[in-house]
């Protein structure tokens, strides 16, 4: 815990400054230039933008800047780890240095005390690129699955492209030539040097968040591999794999293959190139639609044609030639039935007829009063009941004898 200030001696700490009391700005500067000087050497990657030798002096001074940003600092060293590096050390060229960081306290400035620098040479640069490759590939940033497709015809086409460059003018052209009701929404911004990055993902950070834009091209002439490092920057990189509107990479020429080449949705082989992707040929497309509709008029003349000879066959046919005879035949065929039926009804009905006959004969030939006909009488008591044994009767007892034509009552006898 720190001891508060007492009145008229200065705080210890930053933290213990107060507007009653203040540190002048000669305490801050030698504070700052305390605790830098308690850091230990450090490697440090930048690009050289300025190396300034002055004639007998030991001292060379250079300006160093960041690779993707608006930050420089400056840098000394001495002349001979310098010339070590023979002619690498060029304004433009890309090194790492181990420096170790100084503070001048009269004009509040940092700046590096150089003891190594080295060139970072084309197969560092390529080494360094292919394991980012390799990185976001295992993220699955480059999968197909992620890429989308591009509209058909686009409403409006973002293009991000170099000031009055000419991947502007293949590209808007072409699509124009192409497609001449094609719409632009332009961004030029810097595509070489520290602020390509930011500027280019601050142009498709605003692209993309306008829900008028159907797809986004980002393109740029051909370059040696330096310049077209900012193109394999991840971070613009993931930037484009995060966006949600397709974009076209149309960056340098078929030989050229920046880590953008392989997260865009499309890839073009050069600005041109992406004009013919992004729309259609409008003469191809009226040529398509003139053979499509040719096509299709054959076929339906060739269809009129099949289905017309198909009613001329079937009109040709007797049925539909001569309708009545259709009815003539059916009308003949009922009357056959009708006739039918009737000669099977009479001699249904004659046989049942006999059959009737026959049964009156038999039932006529066994009915009682057949018998009675024939001499035979029924007996019976008084009481009706049938006489069928002697023993049934006595000779007090009056019967009754039914014979054909009529009855009458009688006494038995005695026999003798």
């Amino acid at each position: 815990m720190s001891t508060p200030a007492t009145p008229g001696r200065l705080p210890d700490k930053a933290a213990d400054t107060t507007a009653e009391q203040p540190w002048p700005l000669r305490l801050l500067s030698m504070k700052i230039g305390d605790y830098v000087d308690r850091m230990s050497p450090v490697w440090v990657e930048g690009q050289l933008v300025q190396v300034n030798r002055r004639p007998g002096s030991p001292t060379v001074f250079l300006t160093l800047r960041d690779i993707d940003a608006e930050i420089s600092m400056s840098v000394t060293t001495h002349v001979n780890t310098l010339n070590a590096m023979g002619p690498a050390v060029q304004p433009g060229a890309r090194v790492v240095m181990q420096a170790k960081p100084t503070f001048w306290a009269k004009q509040g400035t940092l700046q590096l005390d150089a003891r190594q620098i080295r060139a970072v040479g084309i197969g560092e640069l390529l080494a360094r690129v292919e394991r980012l490759k390799h990185l976001l590939r295992s993220e699955g940033v480059f999968d197909a699955s992620r890429k989308r497709p591009i509209p058909f015809v686009p409403n409006r086409i973002g293009l991000i492209c170099g000031r009055n460059s000419a991947a502007e003018r293949d590209v808007v052209e072409n699509v124009r030539r192409r497609w001449p009701k094609a719409v632009f929404e332009i961004r030029q911004v810097a595509v070489q040097g520290v602020s390509t990055v930011d500027e280019v993902s601050g142009a498709l950070g605003e692209l993309d968040a306008d829900p008028a834009i159907d797809v986004i091209v980002i393109a740029r002439g051909g370059g040696s591999f330096e310049d077209l490092l900012p193109f394999s920057n991840e971070t613009l990189v993931r930037a484009v794999s995060t966006a949600r509107t397709p974009v076209v990479s149309a960056i340098g020429h078929d030989v050229d293959s920046p880590l953008l080449d392989f997260v865009a949705d499309v890839r073009a082989s050069t600005p041109t190139d992406a004009a013919k992707l992004i729309v259609p040929d409008l003469g191809e497309q009226l040529t398509l639609v003139a053979r499509l509709r040719d096509t299709g008029a054959r076929a339906l003349t060739r269809r009129i044609a099949h289905e017309r000879q198909r009613i001329d066959l079937l009109r040709s046919r007797p049925v539909l030639a001569h309708p009545q005879t259709m009815v003539a035949s059916r009308r003949e065929e009922v009357q056959r039935l009708q006739e039918r039926a009737r000669v099977r009804l009479a001699h249904r009905l004659e046989r049942s007829h006999d059959g009737i006959t026959h049964l009156q004969g038999q039932l006529r030939a066994l009915s009682p009063q057949q018998t009675l006909e024939r001499g035979y009488a029924v007996v019976r008591q008084v009481d009706g009941t049938v006489v069928t044994d002697v023993a049934e009767v006595s000779t007090d007892d009056l019967l009754r004898v039914t014979v054909a034509r009529g009855d009458f009552a009688v006494r038995p006898v005695a026999s003798s």
